[in-house]
């Protein structure tokens, strides 16, 4: 670390600094030594903490070991327990840096800082150990947190009894951060932390009040002891269980019931067993671990995931049996009523009567509830929890016994009735009777109605831990330690509830009105139809019923699903008033923040300049009023607020040093150029100019303008022309800038002590006086202005010239005094008068013509600061542009527009840099890019283009500008670019991808921002008058290297003179590194460095350049053959010592990875970080300079109350960055733009159920580091890790918030097939969450309008999109039933029936388009950028085909997430993230889709076809054209958008090329070895994986789905005229022999083909021969002798080959049994020429559309139309022609 600048101190006394000899590694602070030359050891609150933990005094001293006098209390517990030495350091430097931090923030100051304030200590312990004490509670365990009972006062800390608790309480924190920071894999379990930590607190006690140990009368010393006596003895043997049974699980696809997870090892610690059975010491014969054989050992604890569509209705029973029961209810009305009001029916006794069957309904739900409880969670039942089986039976009885009385009264009440034959008071008596039993059988709802009512009495029952509160509660659910008070506030109690109480009405009116009412009719005339003919053979005579299942099987479905719709169009507009309320999109442009630019400073003033704290809490409530008034006056400039501060005003300044580093921000990552970063910097107050310096871009065009208003109104008085002027500030600062800047360039090129400098003094003197008396107009001819301006922009000119011309300044300066003198006042004066006021040579031998000859004298050439200047004068002189593409760049004009805007929204004041939060950002990386290599960026692909290239082309204004810079450092020619500069191309393009450097570059704008606030927070008025000379710079380059990332500087000026850390008093270092860390764990880094490999070397040269950046990685060290270690490591690079160094190596228990990868990451890195709040950051984000100056705000959220709960996770709103890449790149960012703006705005407010997407959000880190950490792990079900957070915050009574006034850049994915691997991975991790516990017990403990929103938000959504394809299906299959039966030939004579037959129709089209999708991307767009842009946007992705894209991921969403539920498979899919130019090969699009999109895509234009054949409807009526199109737009969306956005995915070369890499990889015989992208058969086996890991269920459903397919061949074997209008059973059973005939055919050419091919070809050819010749024959006889015509052989081919399809799909599931014999052989070559057959289907439309001309350049620009908008040439970049 380098040495810092001593400062005077300013903390109340200095610090005596010292060098030790040998300086040990440390992190952040030595706290080693205190007496080493550090900035943060000039805080006393540092010396504080560290000396309180080195109050070790009468502790007694561990035997066998040597104790050192200058060990402290985690030394002592470090001996006393057998931690590791470096866990010990690293949590010293963790407790020791937030105490710290806490103490700086007290409010007010401590009055003696040197000392540890108990109040500090005592709010940590109690919120670190807050999850410890609830879980002592809740197992009825006294807590082993022994303190004293009186309260510790704010002291000294000097008195003796007072030292003891303190230092008691330092050891409870101290301890649970040791047994935490060395659990490893067991921080995933919590509880388990709690329980080790209950007892190692004990033995502390014990210790402590000095206890003998009863067993050796000695005195007591802990059990677990020695070297990594902790790790080996407490945490391996845990660790050894769950690796155990991870390790049964075959990576996860065993089925989830049979092993163990993370989740199943931690519930077990929530039961009293846990204390019963694993004792302590650990008994390791417990059959907790995995010592025990399997069936001996407890299983699965508090839940059992079972892989079952069922767990939709299980986890959200409530949903659906509302559904349900409004369903039958709508039903009965529609039914028995007429076609008026509904009310009218419902005043009839039948109807009233017939409702009371939901009550039967509602029961049987309850048994079904009852027995898939017991179905699924038997397991759970043992000795030990026999009670659950109890209450699991009990509840199936009670269900069963309610369903029966309810029937046998209903049954009573009819009997009755029909019996008396009208409704009798006996009749009326039975249904008062039955309405009594409903009364209790509703009263549990009564109570939870009442309890919703008032949520804070919930609340309160459900923390308290009695016994005879769970005894009362037991019957309704299991007793769990999380998801209790979970209730939120009246006030939002009421939010959600209207919006769901809006929604409901409104989709059940739509749903009674619109969906079930219209079908009544219809469906009874279809029930009462008798003359239906059917084609067939009819097994059920005389009845439509199946038809009417068919006809409703869509309605209905549509029905449980379009909630979905009505809760997206409600979000969408709730959403955009609360975005409106938020003032969001007030400042959309430029243009828009010209206008409030003059109130800008003062916005910044007011949110980043920190207040005066108030000394009395009281005064809070009048300062937010006061703050909320001002802030409304700053929006809106009520009352002017802003006072037109001028540059002699401290706050300007200010505000000019933050703005101004935020565009050289900008212009050092290239998204602007120097004449950018000029327009647009605020200047430093120099020339003695009176106002503030507005940016050029801002003053273009006033001053002509003003002159042009003295031109009209020179005769008008100076008051009224300066009043003009001053209406517009701009003008008034550009006229008064100009004026300034003129006079004091005239006076500084005039020699001194000249006649001329004093004529030019006396001409402004008297200017002046003029000006100051009002008489200008008056006394000066305002018309002339515009020829001095001229000769004012030809002096200008002149200076700015590199070689000056002093003849021609002499000239322009006699112009000017001649204009000046003579000519511009209205009064003539004589010479003499001239002289008399000093404006003429005062000797009159001076010969005016020689006037200024000898006075001239030019400053220097190289004079960077006056060129500089000269050319904003000359600008503000000469601008007659607007100015409104300054910044020309888009990204720039986005994040210049949000931030200004953001300014003036609602967020915390800011408070100091010593006194913010602390925090941490988190990055876990594994093996992606760090920096693009130079040969990846130069190497070219299979189209020619390099990825440089491509990059130069979408980013061309920003390589120029890099360019720019380049130059400016003495780049002249493309040589010395690539051989001086290689390492900044290769940075400029890693910024533009999705690589490490970017994320690093994007985080440490933290550590630039801090240090610069640090300075302006602790600056005097005089340091920031003065600021750093010509400052356009600030903080670009620190003293030891520049930390904002890897650049150098971004222009050729002397950035160490003109930065502000020239400025900097070296305290600044020290508070930057005391609030924030950045972690980056690079899991792989330490193999990388022993490979020697290219990312070891970046990764080391981010950590040189960057000084708050730390990497934690896996180091694996192999003692032996078979030992092996792990350690987690972290390392820095030391500045001095200019290598890297190791500051800690924990060993691990064992292998890192033992669930996901990524929360692994994460968990093992986690102990490394510091501060309050962890931010969560991925690999494929960025952050800005201009964001991160508000991280102090956000951090303050934690403690504002939202509801009655302060937040645990800080939801951040995220800038999509790469939309602008092609259309596909657009889609996508639209549709996450909406999903992470929107989307999060309502799920947090008003429906309190935002959980964590993504990783921008920021948790609070002390309360989750007790509960488990800020992600899950277990294999598989945890496969979307991120929002396992979310639950687990929200069932342990977190709360999670958004604020959108601060954004963090993020990448998405650009090209379909890394998109699709995308959705297909968070579809199956959606898949997986419905089997989760955390989603059951979500649904079953929040209340009912909540559990709706979690519902609809999360595996709602991708279950209704199932539902939408579902639905699709079966109206197809259901029409073409109607046509191949003859039914809709009958119902097309029948009036009534014909009304059927369209019943649905418009619903599926509406559904079809995804219209509730677009919405909330429509309302964003329209609140963010207006309306008519939003609209003209959505225009545009229509044209580009947006709705192919998105019915395509409809088909992707429904595949992965359906196949997951069933059968499991869900994995991680990593997409790469790379830049997408190239063309996709066939082969790859189609092992990608072929499965999830193109076969059943070709099943649903087959079941078309047929169905357009056998339709009795008329071809044009608009009925029969409705239904085509919606179903063949899903067609072609499923077949064709894997080509359209594809790039030259309609190149004719490139399709041939593709078709014959298809044939060769469907025909690949690669053996064991081969790859999927290589061998059809290696691909086609993995397809079936999922079959292979299925359960029973799964395997049946699968086979039953797959019975469709033979309903081909039923239908239609009846409509061959061969049949001749037969209707028996027979005709299909005899069918079956042309599928015999077929696949004997083929076996009879395959086996010659085997055994002939290659020796005796010609026997090979002659059964060829017979075969075909058999055939002929066969057809020819047919045609002669039967009535079978030509067209039965095509039409006979749509029967067969569906049939042979679903065959062979049941062979796959069957394939256990099947593999083994000959048949299998023959269904994989059926399979292999199906597959051949499919491809062709594919690729004939491709071919087609290639072979068309100017198809290629059509979609060419349909998927590039965004790139070209921006003047790109991508049609150079795809054909690879690139400019020599």
């Amino acid at each position: 670390m380098n040495q810092w600048p001593r400062n005077p101190p300013t903390r109340n006394r200095s610090i005596p600094y010292a060098h030790p000899q040998q300086e040990e590694v440390y992190n952040i602070i030595p706290i080693h030594s205190l007496l080493t030359d550090h900035p943060s050891l000039r805080y006393p609150e540092v010396r504080a903490a560290a000396a309180a933990l080195r109050v070790t005094g009468n502790l007694r001293k561990p035997p066998f070991r040597q104790w050192d006098p200058n060990n402290d209390i985690l030394d002592w517990l470090g001996l006393l327990f057998g931690f590791q030495n470096d866990n010990v350091k690293n949590q010293r430097e963790h407790l020791v840096l937030h105490l710290a931090n806490s103490q700086m923030r007290l409010q007010p100051p401590p009055t003696i800082p040197d000392s540890l304030v108990p109040t500090v200590l005592r709010k940590f312990r109690k919120k670190l150990l807050q999850n410890y004490s609830s879980w002592c509670s809740y197992l009825g365990q006294k807590s082993q947190i022994s303190l004293s009972s009186r309260r510790i006062g704010i002291g000294t800390g000097t008195g003796t009894a007072e030292t003891m608790d303190l230092r008691r309480e330092l050891l409870y924190v101290s301890l649970y951060l040791l047994v935490w920071g060395e659990s490893g894999n067991l921080r995933f379990t919590p509880e388990c932390v709690c329980y080790i930590f209950h007892h190692m607190a004990m033995e502390l006690n014990y210790v402590l009040d000095e206890k003998m140990d009863p067993n050796t009368a000695q005195p007591f010393w802990p059990s677990v002891s020695g070297d990594c006596a902790f790790l080996k003895s407490v945490v391996m043997p845990i660790y050894n269980t769950i690796k155990t049974e991870v390790e049964s699980s075959r990576n996860g696809t065993k089925p989830h019931s049979a092993w163990r997870n993370y989740d199943d090892i931690n519930e077990y610690f929530w039961s009293r067993r846990c204390f019963q059975k694993l004792k302590w010491p650990i008994d390791l014969s417990c059959n907790f671990f995995a010592t025990m054989p399997k069936d001996r050992r407890i299983g699965k604890t508090g839940f059992v995931e079972q892989r079952s569509f069922w767990n939709v209705f299980r986890s959200f029973d409530k949903v659906w049996v509302l559904l349900i029961l409004f369903l039958q209810i709508s039903i009965i009305v529609a039914f028995e009523g007429d076609n008026s009001n509904p009310l009218k029916a419902l005043e009839k006794r039948d109807v009233q009567v017939k409702l009371l069957s939901v009550f039967i309904t509602w029961s049987g739900l309850r048994v079904l509830q009852a027995v898939l409880d017991a179905g699924t969670q038997y397991s759970l039942v043992t000795r030990e929890t026999m009670l659950l089986g109890v209450r699991m039976t009990l509840k199936f009885v009670v269900a069963l016994t309610w369903t029966v009385v309810f029937a046998v009264f209903y049954g009573m009440i009819w009997s009755q009735k029909n019996g008396d034959g009208r409704w009798s008071d006996e009749a009326n008596r039975r249904i008062v009777m039955f309405l009594e039993a409903g009364v209790v059988f509703v009263l549990p709802e009564l109570l939870a109605l009442v309890l919703f009512i008032v949520p804070w009495i919930r609340n309160t029952l459900e923390e308290l831990n009695w016994s005879v509160l769970y005894l009362l509660t037991w019957w309704f659910h299991t007793r769990l330690f999380v998801g209790r008070a979970l209730r939120e506030g009246l006030v939002n109690n009421f939010k959600y509830t209207m919006f769901w109480i809006a929604v409901l009405a409104s989709k059940f009116s739509f749903s009674y009105f619109l969906q079930i009412k219209p079908l009544v009719t219809p469906t009874k005339a279809l029930l009462a139809a008798n003359n239906v003919t059917y084609n067939w053979h009819e097994f059920f005579n005389n009845t439509n019923r199946i038809a009417v299942v068919l006809l409703w099987i869509p309605v209905v479905l549509i029905y449980f699903m379009d909630m979905q719709i009505w809760y997206s169009i409600f979000s969408s507009f709730v959403g955009a008033a609360i975005g409106l309320f938020s003032h969001l999109g007030e400042i959309r442009n430029i243009g828009q923040l010209r206008l409030r630019f003059q109130f800008f400073a003062s916005a910044m003033q007011f949110n980043f300049m920190p207040e005066e704290p108030l000394l009395s809490p009281k005064l809070t409530l009048v300062k937010k009023f006061r703050d909320a008034i001002h802030r409304l006056k700053l929006r809106y400039g009520l009352g002017k607020p802003y006072n037109k501060i001028e540059s002699s005003q401290v706050e300007t300044t200010w505000f000019a040093l933050i703005w101004n580093e935020i565009i050289v921000t900008f212009r050092e990552e290239d998204l602007i150029n120097n004449q950018e970063l000029e327009l647009m910097e605020l200047p430093p107050n120099c020339w003695n100019i009176r106002v503030i310096r507005w940016p050029c871009v801002l003053l273009c065009n006033e001053l002509l303008l003003a002159l042009s208003q003295a031109k009209e109104l020179a005769n008008e008085s100076d008051q009224s022309l300066w009043l003009k002027i001053c209406n517009n500030e701009y003008r008034r600062c550009a006229v008064i800038e100009a004026y300034d800047s003129i006079k004091y360039l005239l006076l500084m090129i005039i020699k001194d002590h000249t006649d001329e400098y004093s004529i030019i003094e006396n001409l402004f003197r008297e200017i002046d006086n003029e000006i100051k008396n009002g008489k200008v107009t008056e006394v000066y001819k305002m018309t002339l202005l515009e020829k001095i301006h001229a000769k004012l922009i030809s002096l200008v000119k002149l200076l700015m010239q590199q070689q000056r011309d002093l003849s021609e300044a002499v000239n322009i300066l006699q112009a000017l005094y001649e204009l000046s003198i003579r000519e511009f006042p209205w009064a003539k004066r004589s010479i003499s008068q001239l002289r008399e006021k000093g404006l003429a040579p005062r000797s009159p031998a001076t010969n005016a013509g020689l006037l200024f000859e000898n006075a001239i004298e030019f400053p220097d050439d190289d004079d960077a600061i006056l060129n500089r200047q000269l050319r904003r004068l000359h600008t503000i002189l000469t601008s007659r542009d607007s100015m409104h593409n300054v910044p020309k760049n888009i990204e720039a004009r986005k994040r210049i527009a949000f931030f200004s805007n953001s300014l003036f929204m609602n967020m915390p004041r800011a408070p100091h840099v010593e006194k913010m939060m602390a925090f941490s950002v988190l990055t876990p990386y594994f093996d992606e890019e760090v920096i693009f290599s130079l040969m990846g960026l130069r190497s070219e692909n299979e189209d020619g283009i390099s990825t440089l290239f491509y990059l130069q082309r979408i980013y061309e204004d920003e390589w120029e500008n890099f360019l720019e810079r380049m130059r400016s450092e003495g780049i002249d020619n493309d040589d010395d670019l690539w051989n001086k500069k290689s390492r900044d191309i290769r940075l400029w393009a890693s910024y533009r991808g999705q690589t490490l450097s970017r994320t690093v570059r994007g985080m440490m704008y933290y550590y630039r921002a801090l240090k610069m606030l640090a300075f302006l927070d602790s600056a005097s008025e005089m340091d920031i008058r003065e600021g750093p000379g010509d400052t356009h710079s600030f903080g670009s380059m620190n003293l030891n290297s520049s930390l904002n990332g890897l650049h150098s500087g971004s222009r050729n000026l002397n950035r160490a003179s003109s930065s502000i850390s020239v400025m900097f008093k070296g305290n600044e270092y020290g508070s930057a590194l005391m609030k924030f860390t950045y972690v980056v764990t690079c899991q792989m880094y330490g193999q990388h460095k022993a490979k020697g490999e290219n990312r070891a070397e970046e990764i080391l040269y981010l950590m040189k350049n960057n000084e708050a950046l730390r990497v934690a990685y896996v180091d694996v060290v192999h003692l032996g053959r078979e030992n092996v270690e792990y350690y987690s490591v972290l390392v820095k690079y030391d500045q001095q010592l200019r290598r890297e160094v190791e500051i800690y190596r924990i060993q691990l228990p064992g292998p890192l990875k033992l669930g996901e990868g990524k929360p692994e990451n994460q968990n093992h890195a986690l102990i490394f970080t510091r501060g309050d709040a962890v931010q969560t950051i991925d690999m494929n984000q960025d952050n800005y300079f201009e964001e991160a100056l508000k991280m102090r705000n956000l951090l303050e959220e934690f403690n504002n109350s939202y509801g009655i709960r302060k937040p645990t996770i800080l939801g951040v709103r995220e800038n999509i960055f790469t939309g602008s890449v092609s259309s596909l790149a657009w889609f996508m960012s639209a549709q996450e733009t909406s999903f992470v703006t929107l989307g999060q705005r309502v799920l947090a407010n008003p429906l309190k159920v935002r959980m964590h997407y993504g990783h921008p959000d920021v948790f609070d880190r002390f309360w989750f580091l007790s509960r488990g950490g800020i992600s899950k792990a277990s294999r598989v079900i945890n496969i979307s890790e991120d929002i396992f957070a979310g639950f687990n915050c929200t069932l342990r009574g977190g709360n999670v918030t958004h604020h959108e006034y601060i954004q963090i850049g993020k990448g998405r994915d650009v090209g379909l097939n890394q998109i699709s691997m995308f959705e297909a991975k968070v579809a199956s991790g959606n898949g997986e969450q419905v089997l989760s516990r955390d989603i059951y017990r979500l649904g079953h403990r929040l209340d009912f309008f909540r559990m709706l929103s979690v519902f609809y938000t999360t595996v709602g959504f991708y279950f209704n999109s199932m539902v939408v394809v579902m639905t699709v299906y079966t109206f197809l299959w259901g029409r073409l039933y109607l046509a191949l039966s003859g039914v809709e030939a009958a119902a097309m004579r029948d009036t009534s029936s014909n009304k059927a037959l369209g019943a649905i129709l418009n619903q599926q089209f509406v559904i079809q388009l995804g219209l509730f999708t677009a919405l909330p991307m429509i309302v964003e767009n329209s609140l963010e950028h207006g309306f008519l842009p939003a609209v003209w946007d959505f225009l545009t992705m229509q044209l580009q085909l947006a709705s192919l894209f998105y019915t395509f991921s409809l088909g992707t969403h429904s595949h992965f997430f359906g196949r997951t539920v069933l059968h499991g498979g869900a994995k991680y899919r990593a997409t790469g993230r790379g830049f997408v130019v190239q063309h996709k090969r066939f082969t790859e699009n189609y092992r990608l889709y072929a499965r999830s999109h193109f076969v059943k895509a070709i099943e649903l234009g087959v079941i078309l076809i047929v169905y357009t054949s056998y339709s009795a409807l008329p071809k044009k009526s608009l009925l029969f054209i409705a239904m085509s199109i919606s179903s063949w737009f899903l067609v072609v969306s499923w077949i064709m958008a894997p080509f359209v956005f594809n790039p030259s995915g309609f190149d004719w070369l490139n399709t041939v090329y593709d078709f014959d890499d298809f044939m060769n990889w469907l025909w690949f015989k690669g053996g064991v070895f081969a790859k999927a992208d290589q061998s059809w058969e290696t691909w086609w086996y993995e397809e079936q994986d999922h079959l292979r890991t299925t359960g029973i269920w799964g395997k049946l459903l699968e086979i039953i789905i797959d019975l469709r397919f033979f309903f081909f061949q039923y239908g239609i074997v009846y409509q061959l005229r061969l049949i001749n209008g037969k209707k028996s059973i027979a005709v299909y059973l005899l069918s079956w022999i042309y599928m015999v005939v077929a696949v004997g055919i083929y076996i009879i050419i395959s086996y010659a083909r085997d055994k002939y091919s290659a020796k005796e070809h010609i026997y090979y050819r002659l059964v060829q021969f017979l075969v075909i010749f058999l055939t002929v024959v066969v057809m020819v006889i047919l045609l002669k002798y039967t009535p079978f015509e030509f067209l039965d052989f095509v039409t006979s081919l749509l029967a067969f080959i569906p049939t042979g399809w679903g065959i062979i799909l049941i062979a796959q599931v069957l394939r256990p049994f099947l593999q083994s014999t000959v048949v299998w052989d023959t269904v994989v070559d059926l399979a292999r020429v199906y597959d051949m057959l499919f491809g062709v289907i594919v690729m004939a439309p491709v071919a087609l559309l290639s072979w068309l001309p100017g198809f290629q350049s059509m979609q060419t620009r349909i998927l590039f139309n965004e790139a070209f908008s921006r003047g790109l040439q991508i049609s150079r970049i795809l054909a690879g022609k690139k400019s020599k």
